[in-house]
């Protein structure tokens, strides 16, 4: 522990030294009156600002968090076991910074910008403030892009535009950081730069989702800043600060960027935790009234950038989990009030099979599909409807076994639909590929199918459209809509590969 804190005291000190604000006064000195649970609590600090960095005895820093009339209250980035009561605190002047820059990129860090992942020290030459006010409306811009995950369940119901926060929810183990990583996975070659935040995880879960973007090549493009559950609540509470920070570097230089945090039920607890300590009064479920105000400060500065100032974005994917289910429950309900839509997962879906466990009636995306490309909204846009009709006529159908022939016809629909929205695991898939396999169901050449033949089929068809048909995938990429002309090749094409080319590769499958 005293190793770790020296690394965060010499980090501190390195950006103080670099600090270019106003001197501080040298008799801008407190007092410590109590410590204890990593808080402080210290008398004398009459100039102190919020989120302050003072320095302590021992090389320890602490960052301000109360503001009272005689007394400030002190979170501590190190161990209160060498702080006792009447030792001298100074002030720095200082807010709490974090390093960013592209030196940032492939590195596991800290809250506090220290290298985790044993590459050495990183390179940078500039730091921000963890906390800034959010662009104002008149610097922003409406979404306009659409930010692909590759995940079809997804980009054809739930679309996700660039610079839009969209929440993604549900219970442990449903799949919530599979879709994140699989969104980052898909932005290879894209142009946009990933954060992923973890909050309170478990050390082990980061090393391996690291080796994850390791394999893929998708390291080369993310930042991982890690506040494991092994690290006090303070660090877990300014790490999604700290990620917005480096990302906002990138979004000022006009680049698009992703970023995850992973999850904020738990940075919930931890601002919790620390609010408790410093005696702020609980509210409902025991969180301080301000919570709703901490996450929506942090999420609000997610947007997009107008052509004036740089034209770039930050897409922020949060992550909730729920218990039973339950999204009328505080935090829940707060998240989904700030976000622009939210992605529900289901706990029976995900037992079920039906993964990512997308509930499609609980989910929604209230500016995506403003950024959608025209050809997937052609071959999406009655699929919600679809699965609503089909989830309603299955729970009548328990009732009864005389079912007329179109309530037959929706329930095989539903099922061939639902069936081709299954996706494996860490296997996005490109644009063209997700509207090929779309357009197939939409018009009905899989209705005949097995249910079990229906993903085959769908990965022998997009193999067939892109090797003997190309034209069909380069006018897709090029004008990202259908002509009557398109629609009619791609038709032909999906016939004669059913009718010809089917029936021997399924009997080889």
């Amino acid at each position: 522990m005293s190793n770790r804190t020296s690394d965060i005291s010499a980090l501190i000190k390195e950006q103080i030294k670099k600090y270019s604000g106003e001197v501080v006064e040298e008799n801008a000195v407190g007092t410590v009156i109590s410590v204890g649970d990593g808080i402080a609590t210290v008398y004398g600090l009459k100039g102190a600002m919020l989120s302050e960095l003072l320095e302590f005895p021992n090389d320890i820093y602490g960052m301000v968090m109360n503001l009272n009339v005689d007394n400030v209250g002190v979170v501590l980035l190190g161990s209160d076991r060498l702080i006792k009561e009447g030792d001298l605190v100074k002030e720095t002047g200082k807010v709490v910074e974090v390093p960013v820059g592209d030196g940032m990129l492939g590195r596991v860090i800290s809250p506090l910008g220290q290298p985790l992942d044993n590459l050495g020290p990183i390179e940078y030459s500039k730091t921000r403030p963890i906390e800034r006010i959010a662009p104002g409306v008149m610097t922003r811009k409406s979404v306009n892009t659409p930010m692909e995950t590759g995940i079809k369940a997804i980009d054809s119901m739930i679309p996700i535009g660039r610079g839009q926060r969209e929440l993604i929810i549900g219970d442990r183990q449903t799949g919530k950081t599979s879709i994140a990583i699989d969104t980052i996975i898909n932005q290879k070659g894209k142009n946009v730069k990933c954060v992923y935040v973890a909050i309170g995880q478990k050390n082990s879960s980061v090393a391996s989702l690291t080796n994850k973007l390791k394999e893929k090549g998708c390291l080369d493009y993310c930042v991982i800043v890690n506040a494991s559950a092994s690290e006090p609540a303070p660090q877990q509470y300014i790490a999604p600060f700290a990620g917005m920070a480096i990302a906002e570097e990138w979004m000022e230089q006009g680049q698009d960027v992703l970023i995850v945090f992973d999850d904020l039920s738990k940075h919930a607890v931890a601002y919790r935790t620390l609010s408790l300590l410093l005696r702020r009064a609980p509210g409902r479920e025991a969180y301080p009234g301000d919570i709703f105000y901490l996450h929506s400060r942090l999420l609000e500065r997610a947007c997009k950038l107008n052509a004036k100032y740089g034209g770039g974005s930050i897409t922020a994917l949060p992550i909730i989990e729920t218990q039973a289910g339950d999204i009328s429950a505080y935090i829940p309900t707060n998240v989904i009030s700030i976000t622009d839509g939210q992605i529900f997962l289901v706990t029976d879906f995900f037992a079920s099979g039906q993964r990512p466990a997308v509930d499609s009636g609980f989910s929604v995306s209230r500016v995506g599909s403003a950024a959608q490309y025209k050809c997937m909204k052609q071959v999406s846009s009655s699929l919600k409807i679809e699965l609503a009709n089909y989830r309603e006529n299955l729970s009548f159908s328990q009732f009864g076994s005389d079912l007329d022939a179109e309530t037959k016809r929706i329930l095989n629909h539903g099922a061939i639909v639902t069936e081709s929205l299954k996706q494996k695991n860490n296997s996005p898939l490109a644009f063209y590929e997700e509207v090929i396999d779309l357009f197939a169901v939409k018009n009905r050449y899989l209705d005949d199918l097995d249910l079990k033949a229906v993903n085959p089929f769908l990965t022998a068809l997009r193999e067939e459209i892109m090797t003997s048909h190309n034209d069909i995938v380069e006018e897709l990429k090029e004008k990202k809509i259908f002509s009557k002309e398109l629609e009619a090749k791609l038709s032909n094409a999906i016939a004669s590969f059913k009718n010809d080319k089917w029936p021997s590769i399924s009997t080889t499958k």
